[in-house]
């Protein structure tokens, strides 16, 4: 099993910027894809942002020149930066964790979430 801890979360005021950590409980360079994603009240949970293991990352249109995923192995911890804040960003945020068991089968992890509000 794998245990994933987001922090980082809170209120700013539009514009504003917030750093997010996920601390993984297992080397993350083991771990295939690690992502960002948010769930606003009334919405679909969505795919923010990814990075796998070889260190290629992808983002949603939303999020890009805004938000940076990135992470570091040495302390098994994926951080995502938030800039420019917008109401809309407002939402729960969850760390994932992708694990390829074989050929054919992955394993999820997720976070608890950990909420950021964006206020006008």
């Amino acid at each position: 099993q794998v245990q994933l801890v987001e922090s980082g979360g809170g209120l700013v005021q539009t514009g504003g910027s917030l750093r997010l950590s996920c601390a993984a409980s297992i080397n993350i360079l083991a771990i295939n894809a690690m992502d960002w994603y948010r769930q606003a009240p009334g919405r679909q949970r969505e795919l923010v942002a990814g990075i796998t293991s070889g260190g290629s990352t992808t983002y949603a249109d939303s999020a890009k020149g805004r938000f940076t995923i990135s992470r570091d192995s040495a302390k098994n911890m994926v951080y995502l930066q938030m800039n420019s804040l917008k109401p809309e960003d407002t939402a729960v945020y969850y760390c994932h964790a992708r694990i390829e068991v074989g050929d054919d089968a992955d394993s999820d992890y997720w976070g608890q979430g950990t909420q950021v509000t964006a206020s006008s």
